[in-house]
């Protein structure tokens, strides 16, 4: 049985602005029908690396194949397999969402229905509204679906939620779980660890350039040696903690004490790190860069 070819494959992959190296070296593959995440605080390398997959900048170095093909070379047949979700858009704004979509459709050769793409971004109430009269959340449900009206095969969402309320990032997040249902390939850019939770099936964690971490979100801080065990103190109600390796023998000499006192623990727990701990333990402390960092990558 052959095995199916990844629908995206990164390998060494280089980019530079000048004398600032923003990606150095990064390796992963995408799975078909994977939902991918990269992670990272601002200028880590997230959008470069997002960018010459897409097509939009050129690499300096690596092997880059995005469907079987180099982005680079910016081919029609590989435009026409992806959608692209920027973090903003320059929508008509003086069009109705349902010509915003069916105008989108025709530059495709096989479009999804634009009244199943209308269902499929949660804006069938909305498919006669001008663009510029819509919320913020309906603007973004819109940028779903011109990314979606193409029938992709892969789709890239660079930080889609950036500014959102609560309840609008909750309505996006079932857009995306829709693309997960079609089958659809995606890759996320975030900083929102609660989102690459949520969503994604495997995620990387990127710091100046390189990736440091990667896996199933609910598997890096799986991954970790070290347990926290927390109680709570029967002498000032205050909660404690101690990190250790042996999380056994921890138990048994907190045990054994608290029997000796006639005393219980209370609000005994034994924890692993969480895909938070982890994130904030591999990024911490930044080396200082130069100040086009932020503004080049995002």
């Amino acid at each position: 049985m052959t095995a199916t070819a990844p629908a995206i494959l990164v390998r060494d992959l280089r980019k530079s602005y000048g004398g600032f190296q923003a990606v150095r070296g990064i390796d992963f593959e995408v799975a078909p029908g994977e939902v991918f995440g990269l992670l990272g605080p601002n200028g880590a390398g997230k959008t470069s690396t997002v960018e010459i997959l897409e097509g939009y900048r050129r690499r300096d170095g690596g092997i880059v194949s995005v469907l079987g093909q180099d982005p680079a070379r910016r081919p029609r047949d590989l435009r026409r397999r992806i959608g692209i979700v920027l973090q903003s858009t320059g929508m008509y704004r003086h069009i109705t969402v349902r010509e915003a979509l069916t105008h989108w459709s025709r530059f495709y050769p096989h479009p999804r229905d634009v009244d199943e793409v209308l269902s499929l971004a949660g804006l069938q109430e909305k498919a006669d509204a001008i663009a510029r009269t819509l919320s913020g959340g309906q603007m973004r449900r819109l940028d779903f679906g011109l990314a979606l009206v193409g029938d992709p095969e892969l789709i890239f969402l660079d930080e889609p939620t950036t500014g959102f309320d609560p309840a609008a990032r909750r309505a996006a997040w079932e857009v995306v779980r829709s693309l997960q249902e079609l089958g659809k390939t995606v890759l996320l850019t975030t900083h929102y660890l609660d989102e690459a939770q949520a969503l994604c099936d495997r995620v990387a964690i990127v710091k100046e350039g390189r990736i440091v971490a990667s896996g199933p979100p609910a598997e890096l801080g799986a991954s970790s040696s070290t347990y926290t065990v927390a109680w709570r103190s029967a002498e000032t109600g205050d909660l404690e903690s101690r990190q250790t390796e042996d999380p056994t023998a921890l138990l048994h000499q907190l045990t054994s004490a608290a029997l000796a006192r006639g005393e219980g623990l209370v609000d005994l727990s034994v924890t692993r790190p969480s895909l938070e701990d982890v994130y904030l333990e591999l990024t911490a402390e930044p080396v200082g860069a130069p100040e086009q960092e932020a503004a080049l990558d995002g």
